[in-house]
């Protein structure tokens, strides 16, 4: 999939291929760094490709987290609180053991940015504080990436 991605973004013309970094690190599971390293590979200056995957990646996990604010909003209005699953009492367990910037820091580790936001929006999570420390995390995240890419780049040149 890394492949394809690249070859994508190789394909487009030169003052285009920061748009297609911008498209793959808006997948979820590529994100802002694997978003880096596609751009990188494909011959994009580092700068650029880690800017253009952490701007997809915020974006995408913007829909998400305005998205799941929104649903949860419209399911609540008058409904009383239905029992937890296993499966997200368990969750809900770890989001409250690390908070929403432990969660978002780490979480990138396990499942898209994209997921764990909308799931602390849905535990009802602030989604001011979601987003922040998201942005925050994808922006660490992306970077770091780039820059070992762009250092490993370097060293196979």
């Amino acid at each position: 999939m890394i492949d394809t991605l690249r070859d994508f973004t190789s394909s487009l013309p030169d003052v285009l291929q920061w748009v297609g970094v911008i498209l793959a690190a808006a997948i979820p599971f590529v994100e802002s760094y694997f978003g880096s390293v596609i751009g990188i590979l494909a011959g994009i200056h580092p700068a650029v490709a880690i800017v253009a995957a952490i701007v997809g990646n915020v974006v995408s996990m913007l829909i998400f987290v305005l998205s799941a604010h929104g649903v949860r909003s419209k399911v609540r209005e008058g409904k009383a609180v239905k029992p937890e699953t296993p499966r997200r009492a368990k969750l809900r367990e770890r989001f409250d053991r690390y908070g929403v910037a432990g969660v978002s820091l780490l979480g990138q580790t396990l499942l898209p940015s994209q997921i764990t936001s909308a799931a602390m929006v849905s535990f009802g999570a602030s989604k001011n504080a979601v987003i922040l420390w998201q942005t925050i995390s994808i922006i660490i995240w992306g970077t770091a990436f780039g820059v070992f890419a762009a250092l490993g780049v370097s060293v196979l040149r």
